[in-house]
């Protein structure tokens, strides 16, 4: 039997004191027999008794007592270990008990907040990866069962509370998260990225001329605990794109490029997802690198004419209507509190915006900006910045093109909007796109013009 040795100091122990292998052999036989039984069982399993033997275990091995806090790290590694066992994808009879479990009081202040050092923080992301991944089949159909409706709820929930207790975690681990958070999870994803650290207060994005680049915060990079450059597979790709960020060679590695992040020809799937995001921000953190070892901060002028913006035109001009949503998408998972990921990210897609060679690229930028803006707060705030820039700067000449005026309802409105404060803009013209769409949805009629719009919108993934 396992004891903790409550009696006082002077009092004899009736039992042996806990040993922190009696932990883990004791969590692995309720998991083994949870497992045992679930497979049997199937529908009729009943989750609820084994919940309240892990429930009932954890607050007992987690009672302020000195003995119990000398393990207290071993202990928690153990329940990590047998919940990353016990995974919804691996017993998704066990899922509702499985979150809540996870999102437990007591377990989330013990993973984040009470082990010193941040120790815990690794082992609980991935828990949350376990979970995404489970979810991230579902979602993409974006048509929920009940079930997995309440299950993407309480997922919401948890983030919530992250997001409002410990913003410093999803800063950190953003990439894991959006790396197997499918690209139609619009809000779920804006939840991650809308985090910031507690100490930092965000300038207004609405400040009339903002000098995004005069922050202080911009000069500095943020922790990014994912090692997204052990992504970049095989090791022969990896070693062709430092090379050529290096010397712009080989003169192959841009018309080989798309090739090399293309897995299959089955529309939907054509990407290597994980390939791509590494990529992009590899290449961003090394353009930054870059650019300050020349004494120089990333603006429109110095991120041009590079092996890096290179890289990223290519892939603007070449890949298709998916390929370039998944690159786009990349880069907005960027855009989030003032940093120098944010500002060089930033300064990216408005160049790729103002340099496209076709209308159909700045379409798609506009729609992977728009559609993250059209939902739900929060809001992360590179977004807005980015956005803001530009529908406000004459440069970008956002007004004049031809997907802007896909309904007559939205062309009247941007002429409107053009001579009022730019957040009466952005509040007319976010109102006005919400009702148009929302209008032709349900009557299921759509405008003749700006039928490619439409198709971008419509092409990959539907929206949450």
């Amino acid at each position: 039997a396992i004891s903790t040795s409550r009696a006082s100091p002077s009092a004899p122990s009736l039992c042996p004191p806990l040993r922190r292998d009696q932990v883990s052999n004791v969590l692995g036989i309720v998991a083994g027999v949870l497992m045992q039984d679930h497979d049997n069982r199937l529908a009729e399993f009943q989750q609820l008794p084994y919940h309240r033997v892990f429930i009932m275990l954890f607050l007992e091995l987690n009672a302020p007592e000195a003995i119990l806090e000398a393990i207290n790290y071993q202990v928690l590694t153990a329940f990590c270990h047998t919940l990353h066992i016990l995974r919804p994808s691996k017993s998704p009879g066990f899922a509702y008990a499985w979150l809540e479990l996870v999102s437990h009081r007591v377990f989330i202040g013990r993973m984040l907040a009470v082990t010193p050092q941040q120790k815990g923080w690794g082992m609980y992301a991935q828990l949350l990866i376990d979970l995404f991944k489970f979810l991230a089949p579902f979602l993409r159909n974006a048509e929920l069962a009940k079930p997995v409706t309440l299950l993407y709820k309480g997922t919401l929930r948890v983030l919530l509370v992250l997001l409002h207790d410990f913003p410093e975690f999803l800063c950190d681990y953003h990439y894991g998260f959006c790396d197997v958070i499918p690209p139609n999870c619009i809000q779920m994803r804006n939840l991650i990225l809308s985090a910031f650290p507690r100490n930092m207060r965000l300038p207004d994005p609405f400040t009339p001329n903002l000098k995004v680049d005069m922050l202080p915060e911009i000069a500095h990079a943020p922790r990014v605990l994912t090692n997204f450059a052990s992504m970049i597979q095989p090791l022969g790709f990896k070693k062709d794109l430092d090379s050529y960020l290096k010397a712009r060679a080989p003169v192959t590695f841009l018309s080989e490029l798309r090739s090399s992040l293309q897995v299959s020809n089955e529309p939907g799937m054509r990407y290597n997802i994980p390939l791509m995001n590494a990529l992009v921000l590899y290449v961003g953190t090394q353009a930054i690198n870059f650019i300050r070892s020349k004494g120089l901060t990333p603006t429109m002028t110095t991120i041009a004419h590079s092996s890096h913006m290179d890289i990223f035109q290519n892939l603007a001009v070449d890949l298709d209507t998916e390929g370039r949503y998944l690159f786009l998408n990349a880069i907005a998972n960027q855009l989030r509190y003032p940093n120098s990921h944010t500002h060089y990210f930033s300064c990216t897609l408005l160049y790729l915006f103002a340099e496209a060679n076709t209308e159909a690229i700045q379409e798609q930028i506009t729609r992977v900006l728009l559609e993250r803006l059209i939902v739900n707060r929060p809001h992360p705030w590179g977004l807005l910045i980015t956005f803001i820039e530009l529908i406000k700067n004459p440069t970008y000449k956002f007004w004049n093109h031809e997907f802007v005026h896909c309904a007559p309802e939205i062309e009247n409105g941007v002429y409107f909007g053009t001579g009022v404060d730019s957040k009466v803009v952005w509040r007319f013209f976010r109102t006005l796109w919400i009702l148009v769409w929302g209008t032709m949805w349900a009557r299921g009629s759509w405008p003749t013009r700006g039928s490619r719009w439409l198709a971008l919108v419509t092409d990959v993934g539907k929206k949450e």
